[in-house]
């Protein structure tokens, strides 16, 4: 149980802040229709053989913020953006006033809700309280102290000024983490994240910008088109110390303003998930963008895949290929006659065989026309009809040179055989 530091952490809060009593007592006072933040269920451990588990039981939600941001082109809306501070405003002014400060606010900590059996397009939640800090215990704050060993905890993009610096987290702390999320939904990136390896870099980037929000602001958009809400939030931020309570109605009126008379309870989070990594996709595609890691993968196997399958032999083409130079085709020798210089004395192919003297090989039988049985390639020479030429010029009892006699006019000059007439472009004029 050792192990799980952070989930002890995250339960001691959960049985402190969000008990299903309280969550609905704030609500009903604040006439809101709902609170962004999770109702604590139940809770215990489970031990299996010598080891124990610590478990914790929530509300059931659906997809990640961070999920939908990556699918829709990592930009919001400035519609969307505005709805998400007001929600996300709501949610930590009631973790400020438990005296907690959550300290690791991101898109991948926000789901949206789910009931009824499908996801709830306008409900988002903040999860993840394993960083989550008590700040304000018996009525008193905790003293600004830098803590070289704390440098730097949460997540490196989006965290406080004051965590890098190693400075327990604040109330402070948080709205600057969320004017960071804000800006990034709105713009895309952030200055500093060309070198997140770099936490000292992040750090000196964020204090410089904290004190020139202008610069920020003309980084984050270069056309120089930017929404004023943001500016006029990390303008109030960066005028903020430690200890200071957040003015929550100042700042929710900002961003009220940019919701231009439509419902603020609406994000309009863009949740076809699919259908907008589709339209992302042909959008690059057509602008001459470059993919994304994973499509560069899908398609170089997919090319890889189509290079071996062109370059690989195709075994039913060739067996075919085969059985036509095995077999005789429509046009055989039956159905040709023969041209009108053959000898006389050939009347057919067998008879050709039978007239060429060929010397009895020791342990084969001969057959009765006094010749060898023929060989498996003799055999299907026969079947084939295509025999070697006879020639009248040859003698009797030299059946070498008569051999080599045949290969040299078979070479030199078209004759009369079957084989060489299914041939194209055979002349019958030949001899």
């Amino acid at each position: 149980m050792g192990e799980y530091g952070p989930l002890f952490c995250e339960l001691h809060v959960y049985q402190r802040v969000a008990k299903p009593e309280m969550v609905d007592e704030w609500c009903k006072a604040k006439k809101m229709k709902y609170l962004g933040v999770p109702k604590y269920i139940s809770s215990g451990t489970h031990t299996r053989g010598k080891e124990t588990f610590r478990f914790m039981v929530m509300e059931r939600f659906g997809t990640d913020v961070q999920k939908i941001f990556e699918k829709s082109g990592k930009t919001f809306s400035r519609h969307t953006v505005c709805a998400l501070a007001l929600r996300l405003l709501d949610t930590l002014e009631y973790l400020h006033n438990k005296g907690y400060a959550h300290a690791d606010i991101k898109a991948s900590n926000l789901l949206t809700g789910f009931s009824h059996g499908k996801e709830q397009p306008n409900q988002v939640y903040l999860v993840d309280f394993g960083l989550a800090y008590k700040f304000y215990c018996d009525g008193v704050h905790k003293e600004y102290k830098e803590d070289p060993k704390r440098c730097h905890d949460g997540t490196v993009e989006f965290t406080s000024t004051d965590a890098h610096k190693g400075v327990a987290a604040s109330r402070r702390g948080d709205m600057e983490i969320v004017g960071f999320c804000l800006l990034q939904w709105l713009c895309s990136r952030l200055p500093w994240e060309n070198n997140l390896e770099n936490k000292d870099y992040v750090r000196d980037s964020k204090i410089k910008y904290m004190k020139d929000i202008p610069g920020l602001i003309k980084a984050c958009f270069p056309s120089g088109s930017h929404p004023d809400e943001i500016t006029k939030y990390l303008t109030y931020v960066s005028k903020m110390k430690y200890e200071d309570v957040p003015d929550y109605n100042k700042l929710r009126t900002i961003f009220r303003g940019g919701i231009s008379g439509k419902d603020e309870w609406k994000i309009d989070l863009p949740l076809s998930v699919a259908s907008a990594s589709k339209k992302t996709a042909q959008k690059r595609k057509s602008a001459g963008e470059p993919f994304s890691p994973v499509e560069k993968k899908v398609k170089s196997a997919a090319r890889v895949t189509k290079k071996e399958k062109e370059s690989t032999p195709k075994p039913k083409a060739v067996k075919k290929t085969v059985k036509n130079i095995k077999s005789p085709s429509a046009s055989t020798p039956r159905q040709i006659k023969s041209p009108v210089n053959t000898p006389k004395h050939i009347t057919s192919p067998r008879a050709t065989v039978s007239k060429v003297a060929t010397p009895k090989i020791p342990g084969k039988p001969a057959s009765r026309h006094g010749t060898p049985k023929l060989t498996l390639a003799g055999r299907k020479r026969s079947r084939s009809r295509s025999p070697a030429p006879a020639s009248s010029n040859v003698k009797k009892g030299s059946p070498k040179k008569s051999t080599k006699r045949r290969v040299k006019r078979r070479k030199a000059v078209q004759t009369s055989d079957a084989s060489m007439q299914t041939s194209p472009g055979f002349s019958s004029g030949s001899g």
